[in-house]
């Protein structure tokens, strides 16, 4: 049986409510990305730190996390969307382990609320040095919006996985 790590970032719980979905079904180890310290999660605030930090390509320091890629057949990184590109705690994270993932089969789950989930893929893509993600999942505010499409698309992959 494939051994399946998810490394991923979620400030407002979009990411952690679909990887905890595929927790439940799916034999998966959680890596949950930390910053040491937290963006600000409500108001103005919220989007000019979040959006300042992603468009000036931050590394924020991150907590300590266990994660051992030999492990994994497949990594998943979850991130949200942040000014069209993915949230900088996964930036430090991916920075850290860059040759390693760059060598392994990766997925990728990206949730967001207005635009620029496919700029994100690329500049994923882009940072980490691959050609291509062997499976998506891009979704529209999961958590909140709990629609046929957003199911149907969690379903499908978690049955490709």
């Amino acid at each position: 049986m494939k051994k399946i790590g998810i490394v991923y970032y979620s400030m407002s719980g979009n990411v952690e409510y679909v990887v905890k979905k595929i927790e439940r079904q799916l034999d998966v180890d959680l890596i949950p990305i930390i910053p040491v310290k937290e963006y600000p999660t409500k108001g103005f605030k919220k989007f000019f730190w979040g959006g300042k930090s992603s468009v000036m390509k931050e590394t924020p320091n991150i907590e300590p996390y266990q994660f051992d890629a030999s492990k994994y057949d497949e990594i998943i990184i979850g991130t949200p969307v942040w000014a069209s590109s993915f949230a900088p705690p996964i930036r430090t994270f991916i920075k850290e382990n860059k040759e390693i993932l760059k060598k392994k089969k990766l997925s990728v789950i990206i949730c967001y609320s207005g635009a620029g989930a496919e700029k994100t893929i690329q500049k994923l893509k882009d940072y980490i040095e691959i050609k291509d993600f062997a499976k998506k999942c891009i979704l529209i505010d999961p958590k909140s919006k709990n629609t046929e499409d957003n199911k149907k698309k969690i379903e499908k992959f978690i049955k490709d996985l």
